[in-house]
């Protein structure tokens, strides 16, 4: 199983589009030197949103002009809130990545807090918080995710 990058020289502009969701592996806390992958332990007894997990979450939904933490990957995710979000992003063709939240309940219960929004999938634009499920699809009818994506794409 191997691990993307999240973290370049400049964190505000992201790499050459993927397919390869990105991944917050189960680990110990730290980042590893030589492959610059996010580790994280399965279960913690800290609070869900530790100072680290917080600068990690900082980077990472920096990293990327869209990020979306989601249950399941872009190909082959596991609920229906999720799926829509992605058909949404696929639909008006715009690189994203996205982080399963299945496979991390630290990343999960730290996410929660991180965005203060207690459902997923939450999807981020240019370093922000949009929103969930609902909020994506109203926005994508009335063509304010479109203009918000596009504004955000543009160098």
């Amino acid at each position: 199983m191997s691990t993307q990058s999240v973290f370049s020289s400049s964190p505000r502009i992201a790499p050459p589009y993927s397919s390869s969701p990105i991944k917050i592996t189960a680990a110990p806390p730290l980042l590893n030197s030589g492959s610059r992958s996010l580790s994280f332990p399965l279960r913690s007894t800290v609070p869900a949103l530790s100072p680290d997990l917080k600068n990690t979450l900082d980077k990472v939904v920096t990293s990327q002009k869209v990020v979306l933490f989601m249950k399941g990957t872009k190909d082959f995710p596991q609920c229906g809130f999720s799926n829509t979000v992605v058909q949404i992003l696929n639909s008006l063709n715009v690189p994203y990545e996205t982080i399963n939240i299945l496979e991390n309940e630290v990343l999960r219960q730290g996410l929660k807090e991180y965005s203060n929004w207690p459902t997923f999938p939450q999807l981020y634009i240019d370093g922000e918080f949009y929103g969930g499920c609902d909020i994506t699809v109203e926005a994508y009818k009335s063509g304010e995710l479109q203009e918000l994506l596009e504004r955000a794409m543009c160098p």
